[in-house]
């Protein structure tokens, strides 16, 4: 009788790299001389939010830059961050939120399970929770599920992991 194999996808990202990531920024901003007296500030909301506040949309538009940045270099997608429209704040100041995606939502995740499906490969793909099990009998073919959802990983808003490969 042969063993299942399986692996999950999921849709995480590294808390501690994040941290990092804004805390360069953080650094960046008090360092850049024309960001330095803007009294413009950068907060992390407990793993939900990245808040950035400016004196302007210019200088709003260089902190995200260099927050993308510094996102990139820590191997953090991009796709994470889900902006919301900008606002005007206290004192003539600018103010941006970015909602950070984490987990598949439910429609997300039936597209993914149906773009396996569609795939005609012998494997079963479900939905259990923020994430995505597919089993199979054959090695071969998850490895081809994981190089089909990574070909059309642009077509999907959120960045993809894989993980417990067994």
């Amino acid at each position: 009788m042969a063993k299942d194999c399986s692996f999950d996808v999921v849709s995480e990202f590294d808390r501690q790299e994040l941290v990092n990531a804004v805390d360069q920024t953080k650094r960046d901003i008090s360092s850049r001389f024309d960001l330095k007296d803007s009294n413009s500030t950068v907060d992390l909301d407990a793993d939900k939010a990245i808040t950035i506040t400016t004196s302007d949309n210019m200088k709003l538009k260089n902190i995200v830059d260099i927050l993308q940045s510094k996102m990139v270099k820590r191997n953090l997608s991009i796709k994470i961050l889900d902006p919301t429209p900008i606002e005007n704040a206290l004192g003539g100041n600018v103010k941006q939120v970015f909602n950070l995606k984490k987990g598949l939502n439910q429609e997300l995740a039936k597209k993914i399970t149906a773009e396996i499906k569609n795939s005609k490969l012998k494997v079963q793909a479900s939905i259990q929770g923020d994430q995505i099990r597919v089993t199979g009998k054959s090695k071969d073919d998850l490895q081809d599920v994981i190089k089909l959802l990574r070909s059309k990983e642009d077509d999907f808003e959120i960045p993809l992991q894989f993980v417990n490969y067994r």
